[in-house]
């Protein structure tokens, strides 16, 4: 049982990274029907740009709390501005095109942030410092938890909990759940949707790079291709909540966490990334909509 437990909270605290990454999928999904698979390249520049911000508040070595918020923030604006650069250079102007066009361009923007990342940043890993001290708690009895954990909890969840203060309380919330629900009739009711559209990118974007950052805190190597396999298993855990819908991007993160860390801790660490695939398969088989989805299926 303490095993489990441990388990738990280890899985609970990777489906909350996962979570962040998958909400950016589900809202330019639920927007543009297009699935952004740059997304998890710009949770690898999120983490390289808190690597540099780190240095300018003081690392390596352990920083104030506002240089640590300072470091977070710099990481989810930048990659705020390449979200919106990525919507307007390469997106928007195939917003007519078939989707196949926006799809076979989203892959190629991955391919392009990636070697970017290899000519800038260089080809080998680099190791984040540690802005935070570690250290560990008990939980309850036999149950640890580092200080990394909790944060990268706490973190997330503020996010979510902001993210979904957005969405259902705030005047561009309005515009992005009717965008989402019907573009044409929202654009004839006077929303600007071009304005719409590059605020979901921007969020999504900023969303991914916390979840770089809180990643590097915890693994602090971090390299131009770290995206890759993060991204897909975001975009598993998106479409197995039901991809276009925010607390569905949430839950599928968390259990897409929780198995993969349970897979692990119980078979074996060779079927780590097998699961995320192996879920994917499940879901389109029993519930192709996911599990809080209602939509139709689209075709990609």
């Amino acid at each position: 049982m303490q095993e489990f437990l441990q388990q738990l909270v280890n899985g609970i605290t990777w489906g909350s990274i996962y979570a962040l990454i998958a909400l950016g999928y589900t809202m330019v999904y639920g927007i543009l029907r297009l699935i952004n698979f740059a997304h998890g390249d710009v949770y690898m520049v999120g983490a390289f740009a808190a690597y540099f911000a780190a240095r300018l508040v003081g690392a390596p070595g352990p920083v104030s709390l506002i240089g640590a918020v300072l470091v977070l923030l710099i990481a989810m604006g930048s990659c705020a501005l390449l979200g919106v650069a990525i919507e307007r250079g390469a997106y928007k102007p195939l917003r007519k095109s078939p989707r196949l066009t926006a799809l076979i361009t989203a892959i190629g923007v991955s391919l392009l942030l990636e070697n970017l990342g290899i000519i800038v940043f260089g080809p080998d890993p680099k190791f984040f410092p540690q802005i935070v001290t570690s250290r560990q708690m008990e939980l309850v009895s036999g149950v640890v938890v580092g200080r990394h954990q909790i944060i990268v909890l706490a973190v997330s969840v503020l996010l979510m909990l902001l993210l979904q203060l957005i969405v259902l309380k705030t005047k561009i919330g309005k515009a992005m759940r009717a965008v989402s629900f019907n573009k044409q009739a929202a654009s004839l009711m006077g929303i600007s949707t071009d304005n719409v559209i590059t605020f979901t990118f921007a969020i999504g974007s900023a969303l991914a790079a916390a979840a770089g950052v809180l990643v590097a805190l915890s693994n602090p190597k971090i390299d131009p291709l770290m995206g890759i396999m993060p991204g897909i298993k975001a975009f598993v855990a998106a479409v197995l909540g039901g991809i276009g819908n925010i607390p569905g991007a949430m839950l599928g993160g968390l259990i897409m966490g929780i198995a993969e860390v349970m897979v692990v801790g119980y078979v074996s660490s060779t079927y780590r990334d097998a699961i995320a695939f192996a879920l994917l398969i499940v879901i389109l088989l029993v519930k192709p909509t996911g599990l809080l989805g209602t939509g139709m299926a689209e075709k990609v």
